[in-house]
């Protein structure tokens, strides 16, 4: 296939997936991108299911506190400008 034959193709492609409601919009994504992930082995799904019962059951207990994403970005600009 031509780069310009397949160009074309994906702006085809994008201009019919943005049309898309979002929800559908984001399953699309997050089905593509599951497909550009090396398979994992089932201990690491494993470790990764608990580690985020761990960090919820941390969050709904207070234990941890949230910090929202402006504040994290705000503090990674003073660390490293």
């Amino acid at each position: 296939m031509s780069y310009i034959l397949c160009m074309n193709t994906l702006s085809h492609l994008e201009s019919q997936v943005l049309q898309l409601p979002e929800d559908q919009r984001v399953s699309l994504v997050n089905r593509i991108l599951q497909s550009a992930e090396p398979s994992q082995s089932s201990d690491v799904e494993t470790a990764w299911h608990n580690e985020i019962v761990r960090r919820i059951k941390n969050l709904d207990s207070g234990v941890t506190q949230r910090i929202s994403a402006s504040e994290v970005f705000d503090d990674l600009e003073k660390q490293f400008s």
